[in-house]
């Protein structure tokens, strides 16, 4: 779950080319990447040789019933579920956005945050631009139109070179289907088939929810142009350092998911051994912060020799929002999502291991829980570098201050967890658990190494994706 409140993502993308159940595929599909998002979900179906959409605010299946579906026939589809990092929340907002312009019409996803999209959009409202909507992917639709190249996949081509930051777009036209990634790669997709159709999907795992089969990895800086020919690959933009978000494989994917080559379940579990080697404690039992603490916890319990409880419980059944009773129960918020089970910690010295922690606050109340089930010691073990900046590629951190690793030092972090023990993994850790080779990744997050300058923002803040549990 991570330490603070679901750790929402900030999007995820699925295509299909060449399929008569298009858009209920695409359906399926976004249930598959849920995690990556949970404002909005939308789909946009080619039908007779017209575009036609379907969106809503919510859930996968708040949004989309038997007759939506039935209302998309096709075997072309785009879908996305949203987590708004640039933009407010409103329907306006969710995507796929659908366009019609002079050459017809444009239906555009898109995964990620465009650094430059505050210059981009004063530019083009001075040139006589209206703008609809507060997203940055907007930017990309009016790049495409006011473009002075003659055909759509050069004006595609000129857009996606104006814009910087991280970018996973797919555009449906036609009956075409472009599939692009930023050349710094920092957001995944990947390539699949199913029976005779092409899938693009921001995880591996939604192709083979599907029954599809996963092809490779769409590279950084590649373009692909998918028909009933089948995929053509370009690639148009100028070349970059590979810099994969390596927060992905520690927490966001899921753990079924290959990501940058990276098998997920199996480096999690590797961050847990790594933490156990570095980091050893007297302990009765392991328990992780579910569900993504799971599996580096596991890889903790089996190196250290020390029994592996499910010493959290957490419940699948919370919706987006909550009322609270008008009798203010301590630590509410946090009891919504997580419940001590307290024949696994009472009389225990216990560890405690969390993929992250952010604020704080939320540890500093699972510690206080599992004291009140009868631990007797609580030992947090982390399974990422302490997060001292915030991310500026698609991942909406709090700001600088908020973040408890840069305002406090180790021994004032245990102090206001109330932690007996708190250890993170060092960089070089997580590194060599994600295959060994650092340079492919971005870790500016816990370094402070950007690859691309961060812009100032302009208009709508960002959305806290790191929103304390039960605190708003």
């Amino acid at each position: 779950m991570g330490e603070a409140s679901g750790l929402h993502h900030e999007c995820g993308v699925f295509g299909i080319v060449g399929d008569p159940d298009a858009a209920r595929i695409a359906y399926l599909g976004m249930h598959a990447l849920q995690h990556r998002g949970q404002d909005g979900a939308g789909i946009v179906a080619r039908q007779d040789g017209a575009l036609v959409e379907h969106r809503g605010e919510g859930l996968v299946h708040e949004v989309f019933d038997e007759a939506a579906l039935r209302a998309l026939p096709g075997d072309s589809a785009i879908g996305h579920v949203r987590y708004g990092t640039m933009g407010g929340p409103g329907l306006q907002n969710v995507q796929p956005f659908l366009a019609r312009w002079r050459q017809g019409q444009l239906a555009v996803a898109h995964n990620g945050t465009l650094t430059n999209a505050g210059p981009l959009r004063e530019e083009l409202e001075e040139r006589g631009a209206i703008f609809t909507r507060s997203s940055d992917t907007e930017v990309l639709l009016h790049l495409v139109a006011t473009s002075e190249q003659k055909t759509l996949m050069n004006r595609l081509i000129e857009a996606f070179n104006r814009v910087e930051g991280a970018w996973c777009a797919l555009v449906l036209a036609g009956d075409t289907l472009v599939a692009a990634r930023d050349p710094w790669g920092f957001r995944p997709l990947v390539l699949g088939r199913r029976g005779t159709a092409w899938v693009v999907a921001s995880e591996s795992a939604a192709i083979e929810f599907v029954q599809g089969t996963v092809v490779r990895e769409i590279e950084p800086g590649e373009l692909l142009i998918i028909d009933e020919d089948g995929p053509q690959s370009l690639r148009p933009f100028a070349r970059r350092p590979r810099r994969a978000c390596i927060f992905e494989a520690i927490y966001f994917a899921r753990p079924d998911s290959t990501v940058f080559g990276v098998d997920v379940y199996a480096a999690r579990v590797r961050l847990g051994e790594r933490l156990a080697q570095r980091y050893p404690t007297r302990a009765d039992v392991v328990i992780p912060v579910p569900d993504s603490g799971s599996p580096a916890a596991l890889g903790f319990a089996q190196t250290a020799g020390i029994p592996f409880g499910m010493g959290l419980l957490r419940s699948h059944y919370v919706g987006r929002t909550f009322i609270e009773p008008t009798q203010r129960i301590r630590d509410f918020g946090v009891r919504l999502k997580l419940q001590p089970n307290r024949s696994v910690v009472a009389g225990k010295r216990v560890v405690v291991v969390d993929d992250s922690i952010v604020r704080g606050t939320t540890a500093q109340k699972i510690v206080r829980m599992l004291r009140a089930a009868g631990a007797v010691e609580v030992h947090l073990r982390i399974a990422s570098p302490p997060m001292t900046g915030p991310c500026h590629y698609g991942i909406d951190t709090p700001e600088r201050g908020d973040l408890v690793a840069h305002r406090l030092d180790l021994p004032r972090i245990r102090q206001f967890l109330d932690a007996d023990s708190v250890a993170y993994l060092e960089i070089e850790d997580v590194r060599e658990a994600m295959g060994g080779d650092g340079s492919r990744f971005c870790d500016a997050c816990f370094t402070g190494n950007y690859p691309v300058e961060p812009m100032p923002r302009r208009g709508d803040a960002q959305v806290p994706l790191f929103r304390p549990r039960g605190e708003g």
